[in-house]
């Protein structure tokens, strides 16, 4: 449900030009949790912002749901559900309000069914008129969680979902996820917490200075690497890369 090929994107910095994705390419599948793995600056947001639409390629093509991102970005956005740490809120509308106003603009059909739903599921419910500008930082990420999964995307696309969350609500969250990709949904899940990765993905994608570094399921990049734990195969490949 997701193709990218040989994707890159070119930033200029201080005068130099930086490339922050190098020729990615990876497929991911309905029915699976494809993790993108990597340290803050190895390229994953970059990424994530191509294939949504909200930066154009510099060279290579993605696919979503079989949408191109550059000639058919309106039904790329319609089939996703996206995710960013980076991702605002409407400070002056209640936390109903936001959601309500999401589900309206998306033609959910039933948008208080569907609101009500997603408050109960994420515990939004008891500060549902609060707000968004008074929220904790949690619960604002709550919302937005909220907001990605207000009309019941086929593909959902997060970027580090869980930062800061506390450990029972990343938790609920983390379940969520899970139930997604049992339902048949294709996720694209970005973390550089290894444990996440552990416990979620169908297989991995090792990220690093812009390039993919290794992509299997966990089983067989232990196999290639002869590392148990996800941190020791990411460092034994990125010591084979030589980055």
């Amino acid at each position: 449900m997701i193709r990218a090929t040989e994707l890159v994107k070119r930033f200029a910095a201080d005068g130099e030009i930086v490339t922050a994705v190098d020729h990615v390419s990876f497929e991911a599948r309905a029915g699976e949790v494809f993790g993108l793995l990597g340290p803050n600056g190895a390229g994953k947001t970059t990424t994530l912002r191509m294939l949504v639409t909200l930066l154009t390629p510099d060279e290579g093509t993605a696919t979503v749901c079989g949408y191109d991102v550059r000639t058919h970005a309106a039904e790329v956005r319609r089939s996703i559900g996206y995710l960013s740490t980076s991702t605002g809120l409407y400070g002056r509308l209640t936390a109903r309000e936001l959601l309500t106003y999401f589900a309206q603009l998306q033609n959910v059909d039933d948008p208080t069914g569907r609101v009500d739903a997603l408050m109960t599921r994420f515990e939004i419910t008891p500060y549902a008129n609060k707000r968004c500008d008074r929220l904790s930082t949690g619960m604002k990420q709550k919302v937005s969680i909220a907001r990605a999964l207000i009309h019941d995307p086929a593909v959902l696309i997060l970027d580090e979902p869980t930062a800061g969350l506390d450990v029972i609500v990343a938790q609920t969250f983390l379940e969520f996820i899970e139930e997604a990709r049992d339902d048949g949904k294709c996720v694209l899940f970005s973390t550089h917490v290894m444990s996440e990765a552990e416990r979620l993905c169908s297989r991995i994608a090792i990220i690093h200075g812009g390039r993919i570094l290794d992509i299997g399921t966990l089983d067989q990049l232990r196999e290639r690497t002869g590392e148990h734990y996800l941190e020791q195969i990411f460092i034994k490949s990125v010591e084979r890369a030589g980055t």
